[in-house]
């Protein structure tokens, strides 16, 4: 198994938020980014940070059709 972890300062810049919005994220469970719990350390499976981005993808054109 090949999974790279990521720490939540080096996911927060990946995403371009602050450690403390991904916070708030994990306890509102807001935004559905799955996080992995090692002892009291809080890490993101890079394949699971992918996929969030990649879900976030529109396409303008698409949304200008639909207004």
């Amino acid at each position: 198994m090949n999974t790279s972890l990521l720490t939540p300062k080096q996911t927060a810049e990946t995403l371009g938020v602050t450690i403390g919005t991904l916070a708030v994220w994990r306890c509102t469970a807001r935004y559905p980014l799955p996080f992995v719990k090692i002892g009291r350390r809080v890490m993101y499976k890079s394949s699971d940070v992918e996929q969030y981005i990649n879900s976030h993808v529109f396409n303008d054109s698409l949304q200008e059709s639909l207004s």
